[in-house]
């Protein structure tokens, strides 16, 4: 197995959550990595598609992501999110990433079946470990919107027909939650558990208060995606140094201030992902 399937699978043996946070900038995966290493655990840096649009490529920030991950302390997965291109996959492969999520949720099912099989053979061959989700449901956030729900039987079908090693599943968060308000649905969780042969994974967890966080990873959830709420704190802290030091133009004095409020809240959401059962 890959090192992103040890990671999900002793963590859903144990009942305890894998942090994957989404890099924007160098310092948001040093930040990361940080706070990772003084937590102890493992953690997961997701590249997205609108990441690399920023950056003007895959390689700049995925090269630079994939050598902070070696020299961490710590295991650190570098982890493409929401890849729709399959020319991105195939880049992220020959460019060593950990792991890949391929998002043909747009696609019609059988299409979505058939694209997603074909990206898994091709990383599988690579070592590469790869996460899907089953199609859109409605809504701008289509299968991650609040009202959208995981049929437990399809996603049984779907991993069985893809072979993926983890599946991202509908339970009541959404996209890009500014406020930590949202729910889960706990039983559902419980039944996708039962019926899922794979790790599940947790989309929007933004949303998600602390408690709510712990039950989603008590009923089942293994692989917790933050982002939204990590880039406020980033740009908070940033603001109030530049609005206590308005005579500052080097970019390192203030985005530093960023980088530690990051890495303060990655090492304490990592520990209570990781002891989510046991508190």
């Amino acid at each position: 197995m890959t090192t992103f399937d040890r990671i999900l699978a002793a963590a859903r043996e144990r009942g305890g959550g894998v942090g994957a946070f989404n890099v924007i900038l160098l310092e948001h995966a040093e930040a990361i990595t940080a706070g990772a290493e003084r937590a102890g655990t493992p953690v997961v840096l997701q590249i997205s598609e609108n990441c690399v649009r920023y950056h003007g490529g895959l390689a700049p920030v995925t090269c630079a992501s994939l050598e902070i991950a070696r020299r961490a302390a710590v295991p650190v997965l570098v982890h493409l999110d929401h890849i729709e291109d399959p020319g991105l996959v195939r880049e992220g492969v020959a460019l060593g990433v950990h792991s890949v999520m391929y998002d043909g949720s747009r696609l019609p099912y059988e299409e979505n079946v058939r694209s997603t099989r074909e990206i898994v053979t091709l990383c599988h061959d690579a070592g590469i470990a790869v996460e899907a989700e089953l199609g859109e449901v409605g809504g701008k956030d289509g299968v991650h919107a609040p009202g959208a729900r995981t049929d437990p039987g399809e996603a049984r079908e779907f991993v069985a027909a893809t072979g993926v090693d983890a599946l991202a599943v509908a339970v009541g968060t959404s996209h890009a939650m500014r406020s930590r308000v949202a729910t889960v649905d706990r039983e559902l969780i419980g039944r996708l558990r039962e019926t899922v042969p794979v790790p599940l994974v947790l989309h929007g967890s933004s949303g998600l208060s602390d408690d709510e966080l712990r039950a989603a990873v008590r009923s089942g959830m293994t692989k917790i995606n933050i982002s939204t709420h990590l880039n406020g704190l980033f740009t908070r802290a940033v603001k109030r140094f530049l609005d206590d030091n308005p005579q500052v133009v080097d970019p390192r004095k203030y985005l530093r201030p960023g980088r530690d409020a990051v890495a303060d809240e990655i090492e304490r959401l990592l520990v209570l992902l990781d002891r989510a059962n046991r508190e």
